[in-house]
């Protein structure tokens, strides 16, 4: 357990408060008179036929690139028309569920052999598994004095901010970190894959030192443990955990690890890799994106909406009242009044979310396990209401499904695992498919991404000082 007084850096951090505040109403003076300037009318939008978001007018996603990592389908063509079906997630032109299938009827953890098969298009024999093992567990060790020098000198409230820190400091110890070659990039992938699941527990531990006066419990990596045994074990205090609280949490691993070349992050590793950069730099900007709450961060809204469901309606089984408050949800009159029902809805399923679906009937067996199958119920009833209250409401005919996030902040809730720390486990899976991208864009990318974008102010005159 840590005892370092924690004063001097609490002294710095009030210290920048406190210039912050006294230059806070200055910015927010300037702010105010510069946004109208910034703003540009809707219609000019579909004027000139721009694609925001990168989307068609009906969602599809503009086409920008080809991939081999993953694949997501939600239809089919039937007689030239485009049907919704059942959702599938592929990896490497393996169904999800196959996988998944695969590693749980052999009473195997799968994250691993799942990062494999991502970075290097085929799955491992037991040998090659065997031998990935071993490197990742040399690789999980942070670097000398990594955890005094970087993540306890500065530690922050907002764990993603600290792993980004974390990444663009390897920089600095890494002998060859500019270096573009696939061997070094692939070396690079491998030592983050393993490092991440440290960098964001000591991240927690410590902010919960220095910032809310907690405990700080540093536990080792265990090198004969997986990732996610390991996370658990530099989690809690005692180190304990039970098989099926690690096998779940490795299941979520591998449902997070990749969606398509897509999602924003993912397309954030394609763009800053075509400019020729270093991996920690293209990584540190994929955290930049998963931080954002309209990516990464959604399954803290669903549990921020339970918690409020739980306060208006606390008899669960009383299906009336339960569906009042949805219906209230969607008419923009509780919750935050956004008029979502969160972990409902996605950009490209619309009968279902393979992820969801796997996610559900195993997050079952933990509720059962911890004594929470009455909530785990609560989360069955809402997707089941809200399906058809939404597709009612919105006059969605192609439906609409619950999307993983549903129960991941859930099964994170039975697993004890702080809220700080719900996105940084997004993160931990999906680097593995975020180098995968790197990769497949150093190897195949010979130009620089640079959509347009279509200057729409008419060129004026320089007015001097003293006429302004």
């Amino acid at each position: 357990m840590y005892k370092e007084n924690s004063t001097p850096i609490m002294e710095k951090l009030d210290a920048m408060a406190q210039q912050y505040r006294k230059n806070a109403e200055k910015t927010a003076r300037i702010a105010g008179e510069s946004m109208e300037r910034y703003h540009i009318p809707p219609e000019l939008y579909g004027v000139h036929d721009v694609k925001r978001g990168l989307r068609d007018a009906d969602g599809k996603g503009v086409v920008a690139g080809l991939t081999t990592v993953s694949q997501v389908t939600a239809s089919r063509m039937e007689n030239g028309v485009r049907v919704p079906e059942e959702g599938k997630l592929y990896y490497r032109g393996i169904r999800i569920q196959d996988l998944v299938d695969g590693f749980i009827s052999r009473d195997r953890f799968g994250f691993e052999e799942i990062v494999y098969l991502l970075l290097t298009g085929e799955l491992p024999d037991e040998a090659q598994l065997d031998e990935f093992h071993e490197i990742m567990s040399e690789y999980q060790i942070l670097p000398e004095r990594f955890k005094s020098g970087i993540i306890m000198k500065m530690p922050s409230d907002n764990i993603m901010s600290m792993m980004e820190k974390c990444v663009l400091s390897l920089h600095a110890v890494d002998p060859n970190p500019d270096d573009t070659s696939i061997e070094n990039v692939m070396r690079q992938s491998l030592e983050l894959i393993a490092r991440f699941p440290a960098m964001a527990v000591y991240s927690y531990q410590a902010s919960q030192y220095f910032r809310q006066g907690e405990s700080m419990v540093y536990h080792r990596p265990d090198p004969t443990k997986t990732i996610a045994e390991n996370f658990l074990i530099m989690l809690r205090p005692d180190g304990q955990y039970t098989q099926l609280e690690a096998r779940l949490l490795d299941l979520a691993l591998v449902l997070h690890a990749e969606h398509g070349g897509g999602n924003n992050s993912a397309f954030t590793v394609h763009v800053v890799t075509s400019s020729g950069t270093d991996t920690y730099s293209a990584i540190a900007a994929a955290l930049g994106s998963l931080k954002g709450p309209k990516h990464g961060g959604a399954n803290l809204k669903v549990m921020e909406m339970f918690d409020d469901l739980k306060k208006n309606v606390p008899d669960w089984k009383d299906e009336a009242v339960l569906t009042e408050y949805l219906r209230k949800l969607l008419d923009k009159e509780g919750f935050d009044r956004s008029g979502l029902i969160y972990g409902m809805g996605h950009a490209v399923y619309s009968v279902s979310d393979p992820r969801a679906e796997i996610l559900k009937s195993y997050a079952e067996k933990l509720s059962i396990e911890k004594g929470c199958h009455d909530e785990f119920q609560l989360y069955a009833d809402v997707e089941r209401i809200a399906k058809e209250l939404i597709s009612a409401k919105r006059k969605i005919y192609k439906g609409v499904c619950a999307n993983i996030d549903l129960y991941s902040g859930f099964v994170y809730k039975m697993l004890g695992i702080p809220t700080d720390l719900y996105t940084p486990l997004f993160a931990i899976a999906r680097i593995a498919g975020w180098s995968a991208h790197r990769i497949e864009e150093l190897i195949n990318s010979a130009k620089i991404i640079r959509p347009a974008y279509l200057a729409i102010r008419e060129p004026r005159d320089y007015v001097p000082m003293d006429e302004r």
